[in-house]
């Protein structure tokens, strides 16, 4: 009988299924997944949670049921994981960063390298920039053992999307990590646009450097990314050492105020003492949870995302997760 899963758990949101889908793969356990985003607007699989979970269905040549938009129940019954190479297109400005955070973990248990091109939106709301995934994620993962290259071969923007990655990994032992100590030195940043006057993406930066500035921080390498791609937008990403802030632009939003809100997040979260920003912290769960040892990070506050990760670690796993207090919150495992 598959193991019953209750994605209404939590956030009750598309994580719970990303993170059970993706355990499920890795541990070759047949899992069924119930009331899918049921407390939703619109309740159940959406087209960017059915290409995530088709993608990992072709790397594990698993059988699935109930794989239709608006579904709130699925079974999923794995084989091996395959290495190889997967072109995957999430469909316009499906978020191409939600994705690989259920199809990282799998690569890193696939018996060879592993290339995933991957097409939708880099730079799209509720859902980590492609900026922050190349300059945070991927370097926090990094600690457990599991080295991801990424580059980035063009910007997708809602609602055209038309973005473009590609991912080349390599099978990793994950090694328990202890990172509790915030990073010193300076912000740095990547502030983009595409189809849009090239002082879009300068004011981004320059507001956003200015407000660190005036707070304390020490900002001095934001890089300027111009593009002419398919989709129309813009974006800025800062970040120091596990911690990162984004905010997208909008028609309307004054490119000042895009810079800021992305510089008032990360001073924040750099102003909390922790070592991970809590975005980041429910990314890495499946890895605390998947690795050989203990790990403990620590982080400025326990989001709704990083509960339900913990409870489908925990599930999935028996690998126990404990949380406390101490100014930061500590998680260990």
């Amino acid at each position: 009988m598959p193991m019953t899963i209750d994605g209404s758990v939590g956030e009750g949101g598309g994580q719970i299924l990303r993170m059970a889908i993706a355990f499920s793969a890795i541990l070759g356990e047949s899992i069924r997944v119930v009331n899918i985003r049921k407390n939703r607007p619109k309740p159940g699989l959406g087209i960017q949670h059915l290409k995530s979970i088709e993608a990992l269905r072709n790397m594990v040549d698993a059988s699935v049921e109930g794989l239709y938009p608006g579904s709130t129940e699925v079974v999923f019954t794995p084989g091996p994981i395959k290495s190889g190479e997967y072109r995957i297109n999430m469909g316009t400005a499906g978020s191409i960063t939600l994705a690989l955070q259920s199809i990282l973990p799998v690569a890193a248990f696939a018996p060879g390298p592993m290339t995933v091109d991957i097409t939708g939106g880099t730079d799209v709301s509720w859902s980590p920039t492609y900026d922050y995934f190349k300059n945070v994620t991927l370097p926090a993962i990094g600690r457990f053992g599991f080295h991801v290259e990424a580059s980035l071969i063009s910007r997708g923007y809602y609602p055209a999307g038309g973005g473009r990655v590609r991912v080349y990994t390599k099978p990793a032992m994950l090694m328990g990590v202890e990172t509790t100590k915030p990073m010193d030195g300076p912000v740095k940043g990547v502030s983009s646009s595409s189809r849009l006057p090239p002082h879009v993406a300068e004011r981004q930066a320059r507001a956003a450097k200015a407000y660190l500035i005036e707070h304390g921080f020490e900002a001095d390498d934001v890089v300027l990314d111009v593009r002419s791609d398919a989709s129309t937008g813009s974006s800025i990403t800062l970040f120091r050492g596990m911690m990162g802030g984004s905010a997208l632009g909008e028609r309307g939003k004054p490119a000042e105020k895009v810079g800021v809100e992305a510089a008032s997040f990360l001073a924040e979260e750099l102003s909390s003492g922790a070592a991970v920003d809590s975005h980041l912290a429910d990314q890495l769960i499946i890895y605390m949870a998947l690795s050989d040892g203990q790990s403990m990070i620590s982080t400025s506050h326990i989001t709704d995302h990083t509960r339900s990760s913990i409870a489908i670690a925990e599930q999935m796993t028996g690998k126990k997760f404990t949380i406390r207090k101490n100014g930061v919150y500590v998680i260990q495992s």
